[in-house]
């Protein structure tokens, strides 16, 4: 499992730590990922997704994971999130 966030395309950065003597050594920073469960409202079904904090309060702040999807970029989004973009789209056509 790689660590990038299905929903944002976040993934590990690199940078420095600096000690109390300015010395650099080589680090990563790894994005705060977490494993949770997303309801999607028009599909009526839930979907396991490994997301960052920072998603979350994204999916939130948006009104779920259905307006989220609606308005996420394509190239941003993992082939499980694309397809579930997909899935909530032709249930809404058909709607």
């Amino acid at each position: 499992m790689s660590r990038v966030c299905e929903l944002t395309g976040k993934g590990p950065m690199s940078g420095n730590t600096i000690s109390h003597a300015n010395n650099k050594s080589r680090r990563r920073f790894l994005p705060n990922l977490n494993e949770v469960t997303m309801i999607s409202d028009v599909l009526g079904q839930s979907f396991k997704l490994r997301v960052t904090a920072a998603a979350l309060r994204s999916v939130d702040h948006r009104g779920g994971l259905d307006a989220y999807l609606a308005k996420a970029k394509d190239d941003e989004l993992s082939a499980a999130a694309l397809k579930i973009k997909k899935d909530i789209a032709k249930a809404q056509a058909t709607a």
